[in-house]
């Protein structure tokens, strides 16, 4: 369990009364707080799993008021103002808002920033970070915009602060749609499927009946319910890497994540296309976008008989997979058990 700085703010537990905290961690050490009378916002599903899994009290969006705080920031400023906003609307004047950062989240710049606007004291520094106290002022005290508000992301299409690409279209998202087939499998998956606008655009191909949109981050897929109306969506909040449905689909496109936090992590990638494996059928498709860096193709051997690059750039390559379940993890497990029972008779 982590938490390097909670206990900096509340060294002998915390005051009594109801507390919100936006943005703990599944893996995070949240002894110094009373779960019983602490509401946790989180809007990942993995994370907002593994803390309902731990026995807490968590939700996607706070309702009621508070008397308490704790905003863990984003990486993204607008969504970290939104937090803030958000929070302080919950608590009355000369409540104390905790603020806990990373300095590559922007801690130093929030310091500074709400130092113009209200009485910040408590200043705690560790583990490349700060936690602070806002004490709450009376009457309307930050400015307007940091309110969580809907961004026009694409002609069509509504994005809200902090999820992924929320200012226009990825380029390789784009370039993906570029390269997918005039016509499309019946059954379809979008993994990590965003606000939806790459699955708009394999819904306007012919031969969709279906397409499964799949995200974990919450506001993400929200906005995606707004932007794509089309009856043969079908909208999951779930985490892609354990991501199952009851009958086998023919065809998945996905532009998969290689970020946890700040660090690049392969690993998530690699997840997605064990997934993609999963739920295609054997003559089933598996379209991606990839970053050039990324070594995907030895893991896509691993599940998929068949692996071609149909497109790219400098920045990006379009992997086409097909033969689910017939890739070398597959061959050699086939090659063990054969051994084994040549050795039984």
């Amino acid at each position: 369990m982590t938490n390097p700085r909670l206990d900096l703010a509340f060294p002998d537990g915390a005051p009594e009364g109801e507390v919100l905290f936006f943005g703990a961690a599944a893996a995070d050490d949240l002894s110094p707080l009373d779960p019983q009378r602490m509401l946790i916002v989180q809007g990942n599903f993995a994370e907002y799993d593994g803390l309902s899994t731990r026995g807490y009290r968590v939700a996607t969006d706070a309702t009621g008021s508070f008397d308490l705080a704790v905003v863990r920031l984003s990486r993204a400023k607008a969504a970290s103002r939104a937090r803030i906003a958000d929070a302080a609307g919950r608590l009355s004047a000369g409540a104390s808002m905790w603020i806990d950062g990373q300095k590559t989240d922007g801690v130093d710049a929030m310091v500074k920033e709400l130092r113009k606007l209200a009485p910040v004291t408590d200043v705690h520094s560790k583990a490349h970070g700060k936690i602070f106290r806002v004490e709450i002022p009376a009457g309307e005290w930050l400015p307007e915009d940091w309110a969580s508000r809907e961004t026009d992301a694409a002609p069509g299409f509504i994005t809200l602060p902090g999820v992924f690409s929320a200012d226009g279209i990825d380029p390789g998202s784009q370039m993906l749609a570029d390269h997918l087939p005039e016509k499309l499998p019946t059954r379809m998956v979008d993994l990590g499927a965003g606000w939806g606008w790459l699955s708009a655009q394999v819904l306007a191909r012919p031969g969709v009946e279906v397409l499964h949109m799949v995200e974990a981050d919450h506001a993400a897929i929200e906005s995606a319910r707004k932007n794509v109306t089309d009856p043969r969506a079908k909208f999951h909040w779930a985490d892609a890497r354990d991501f199952r449905l009851p009958d086998p689909v023919n065809g998945i496109v996905m532009n998969p994540p290689f970020h946890e936090g700040r660090q690049a992590d392969p690993k998530l990638g690699a997840a997605f296309i064990a997934t993609a494996a999963r739920l295609l059928t054997g003559a089933g498709k598996l379209w991606m976008v990839a970053n050039r860096h990324l070594p995907y193709e030895t893991v896509l051997s691993q599940y998929f008989g068949q692996v071609h690059e149909i497109g790219g750039d400098t920045r990006f390559k379009i992997i086409e997979a097909t033969a689910a379940g017939k890739g070398s993890a597959s061959k050699g497990a086939a090659a063990k058990s054969g051994t084994a029972k040549g050795r039984r008779r």
